[in-house]
């Protein structure tokens, strides 16, 4: 159900161009109707609006029950650091986040992550854009695991695209739900974006949506 709430998420995305309609691929080559991309971010006053949205989904679910949040390299690096910020500015939580390397630096203090040094027993949650076949999440599991006996029991994206997986019958993120036990927290899904369109597009947008949601989604 399209809340206000979302409705002010989706204008966000809209303003900061980071939500554009129109005909797209995908890199999985499929024909899309809508694209995120989270590197359009590109202001203060935006990051400091997304940290807000992505705390309170944190806030509202597990509250300050995790350890530390985990920011995927390259996306997932700002968003860790402004949901951190948020959640200690609008919150009360003060929490540590750390984010990958591409490369391991073999220099210095050395290493493959920045930041807070996860030790055994921690509850770490990730912080992401979307996920769309979970090759990212998969790899952040096994940056995760080498980092020590660390368990995720919380993913937080900004969209849910419910797009078919490798399993027939199933999306990526219900894959990455059952192959981890991790949860999967969208701020808004497909539908929301879809409900959104109906309000404010054109019929044959809404159409072409509605296509490509019967092919390539899955919505529970």
């Amino acid at each position: 159900m399209l809340t206000e709430k979302k409705r002010e998420f989706i204008q966000f995305m809209l303003s900061a161009d980071v939500l554009r309609f129109g005909e797209f691929v995908t890199k999985s080559g499929r024909n899309t109707q809508y694209f995120v991309n989270t590197g359009m971010y590109r202001t203060g006053a935006q990051l400091s609006r997304l940290g807000e949205y992505y705390a309170a989904m944190v806030a509202d679910t597990v509250g300050g029950e995790f350890d530390a949040m985990f920011g995927p390299a390259y996306k997932g690096i700002p968003l860790a650091a402004a949901c951190a910020s948020s959640l200690w500015r609008e919150h009360g939580i003060d929490k540590p986040y750390f984010f990958n390397r591409k490369e391991v630096k073999d220099h210095g203090e050395g290493g493959s992550t920045v930041g807070y040094k996860p030790k055994d027993g921690d509850r770490v949650i990730i912080i992401e854009d979307v996920i769309t076949a979970g090759t990212a999440v998969r790899e952040s599991m096994s940056i995760l695991k080498a980092c020590g006996d660390i368990t995720v029991p919380d993913i937080f994206i900004s969209v849910d695209r419910c797009e078919v997986g490798q399993t027939p019958g199933k999306t990526a993120i219900m894959e990455v739900e059952e192959e981890f036990g991790a949860k999967v927290h969208p701020i808004v899904t497909v539908l929301d974006v879809y409900d959104y369109l109906k309000e404010n597009g054109d019929p044959a947008l809404c159409k072409a949506m509605e296509g490509y949601m019967d092919r390539y989604c899955i919505l529970r």
